[in-house]
């Protein structure tokens, strides 16, 4: 993937050379992509409070001490490249994209979180949402090959779990209901897909592989495989495939409704 990316590199250079020091600066001056992926989130967050210099040092020593980071950066940036069709090169999230870049930052404040350094990781949450207006809380967890298409306006709360593979548009949260303490937020299964400005509030689960439509409120668990929408949202019919996180299709077949789900 590394080599990939440092070709798409050259070859954007030669396209554009007035990004010449962007992209060098950015990815060819590295020589790996953990390198690469800590300088990005130091240049993106560093702020007059937080030197650039020492987020670089806290995104080393969690990619140092937590492999899997790297890991998890390359299978997100996999998932929008396979399942953007505005995404050409693996470089245009890595660079461009604030889903993918929003999504590796948080990861680091979940490793400064899990270490303990919970007021660190509440500053890098909160660079996130100016940065990028993308709000997931340290604690939250979040798997791997994850897109956020577009991304602005999520909102993911402290005990919100997704799992592998999910895609989500902009404008999506994962909420409580209420100012009640303790696991309060949604439990994402793995491959679901979440559609634009939908809300999905309360200890509640989402089964794997399933649909939730553009604008839909969820305040109920959500079987394994179905398609649901509306306010509140109820279950209009399967998923309509095996793989709706990388199908990527929002439309619903209301004529293939079962009967008692119309």
């Amino acid at each position: 993937m590394w080599s990939q990316i440092c070709a798409e590199a050259r070859e954007a250079i030669a396209q554009e050379p007035l990004l010449g020091a962007l992209i060098h600066a950015g990815l060819l001056h590295h020589g790996n992509l953990q390198s690469a992926l800590a300088y990005r989130f130091a240049m993106k967050l560093s702020s007059g409070e937080m030197s650039a210099q020492l987020l670089r040092e806290i995104a080393d020593s969690a990619y140092a001490s937590r492999p899997e980071l790297v890991l998890a950066a390359e299978a997100d940036l996999r998932a929008v490249y396979e399942r953007d069709p505005a995404t050409h090169r693996l470089m245009q999230p890595f660079l461009f994209f604030k889903g993918f870049q929003a999504l590796q930052a948080y990861r680091i404040g979940h490793w400064l979180w899990t270490e303990g350094r919970r007021d660190m990781a509440y500053f890098v949450q909160m660079r996130c949402s100016e940065a990028f207006g993308v709000d997931i809380h340290p604690a939250a967890r979040v798997g791997k090959g994850v897109m956020m298409d577009h991304a602005h306006s999520i909102v993911i709360g402290e005990t919100a779990v997704v799992g592998d593979n999910v895609s989500m548009l902009h404008s999506v949260t994962l909420g409580g209901t209420g100012k009640a303490d303790g696991d309060r937020h949604p439990k994402i299964g793995n491959g679901v897909l979440i559609g634009a400005g939908a809300k999905v509030l309360g200890n509640i689960t989402v089964g794997r592989c399933s649909r939730i439509a553009a604008g839909s409120v969820v305040l109920s668990d959500v079987p394994p495989c179905k398609t649901v929408a509306g306010v509140p949202a109820k279950i209009m019919g399967d998923a309509g495939c095996t793989d709706p996180a990388f199908a990527m299709d929002h439309l619903i077949n209301v004529t293939g409704m079962d009967e008692d789900e119309g």
